[in-house]
C-alpha cells in the first residue's frame, strides 16, 4: 500500500501526478495545530522529500481557512501541546512544533502554500516557511502572538524576517494587524493573488510548471538560493562550483538541451 494512502491524524494527503497535496484537516478549529497534526505534517514532508516522483508539494487548509496557528481552547485549558509547566512546555516546543521549521529548512523539494483563507499566528509562519505562496483574494495574514500574550515560539520570526524584511516583519509582529492578500503581496509575503474560484487551478498550473523543469537542477537551485541568503560569497561560490559540476553532467541537463534544440517538451524520469 502506498504510504500516502495511510490515515494521518488531522491531515489529508493526496498525490496527483508529480505533486503532493497536503491539507490541514481541522476545519472545525480553523485548522489550528494539534500535536497529532504536527507529527503527521513532519512525517509526510520528510517522506515526500525522498520520493523521486514528487517534484512539488502543496500545503493548504480544509474549509474556509488556511491555518489559525495555535488552538486557543487548548491554550486556555492547558491541554495537548500546551500541557505542562514552563520547562515541560519548552521541551514540548522543541520536540513538537519546532520540528516543522527544522523540517522545512532541510527540504529540497519546492513547497507551495495555497492560502485559501485566514493564515494567522503560526499559520502565517507556516506560509512563510514555504517557498512560494498562492493566495485567494479573500485570504488574510496576521501575526497575532503578542495579542494573546505569546511570542512566535514556532520559529516564524526567522522565516518571516528573511522573507519580507526586518521592518515589515517587526510591524506584523508588534501590531498584530490583519493584512489582506493584496497587502501581503505588496510586502512580498505572497507571490500571486487570484480569485477564490481560481485558486486550485492556478496552483495546479504552478505545480505543473515546477514539475516540468529538470528536478535535479530545481532542487539544487532551491538549496543554492537559501545558501546564498545565509552565507558569505566565498563559501557560496565554492558550493556553486560543486553544484554546477553535478548538474552539468546530469542526464537532466542533456535531456533539457536536446529538448531545446529539437523544440520539444522534455520528460525527466528518475524512477
Amino acid at each position: 500500500m502506498s504510504f500516502y494512502l495511510n490515515q494521518f491524524h488531522d491531515l489529508l494527503v493526496e498525490k496527483r501526478n508529480h505533486g503532493l497535496w497536503i491539507t490541514l484537516n481541522r476545519p472545525e478549529a480553523s485548522n489550528a495545530y494539534s500535536s497529532e497534526m504536527v507529527r503527521s505534517l513532519v512525517e509526510v514532508l520528510k517522506y515526500a522529500d525522498q520520493d523521486k516522483e514528487v517534484r512539488a508539494i502543496v500545503v493548504t487548509g480544509a474549509g474556509k481557512n488556511f491555518c489559525a496557528g495555535g488552538d486557543i481552547k487548548a491554550m486556555k485549558n492547558k491541554t495537548g501541546m500546551f500541557a505542562g509547566e514552563s520547562n515541560e512546555l519548552r521541551e514540548a516546543y522543541q520536540a513538537g512544533i519546532q520540528q516543522i521549521p527544522l523540517t522545512f529548512s532541510q527540504l529540497k523539494t519546492p513547497v507551495i502554500a495555497m492560502v485559501n483563507g485566514a493564515a494567522v499566528g503560526a499559520g502565517c509562519d507556516l506560509a512563510a516557511m514555504c517557498d512560494l505562496r498562492m493566495a485567494s483574494s479573500g485570504a488574510v495574514f496576521a501575526e497575532t502572538f503578542a495579542k494573546v500574550g505569546l511570542v512566535p515560539g514556532d520559529g516564524g520570526a526567522f522565516f518571516l524576517t528573511r522573507l519580507i524584511g526586518f521592518g515589515k516583519a517587526m510591524e506584523m509582529f508588534l501590531t498584530c494587524k490583519n493584512f489582506s492578500a493584496l497587502e501581503a503581496k505588496e510586502i512580498g509575503l505572497v507571490n500571486q493573488v487570484v480569485l477564490p474560484n481560481e485558486l486550485i487551478s492556478k496552483t495546479e498550473e504552478l505545480v505543473e510548471q515546477l514539475s516540468s523543469l529538470p528536478p535535479i537542477a530545481l532542487q539544487m537551485t532551491k538549496k543554492a538560493v537559501i545558501h546564498a541568503y545565509q552565507n558569505d560569497i566565498n563559501s557560496h561560490l565554492e558550493l556553486m562550483a560543486a553544484y554546477q559540476g553535478i548538474t552539468q553532467r546530469s542526464s537532466d541537463h542533456f535531456a533539457a538541451l536536446d529538448g531545446m534544440m529539437e523544440k520539444k517538451k522534455t520528460s525527466f524520469n528518475h524512477f
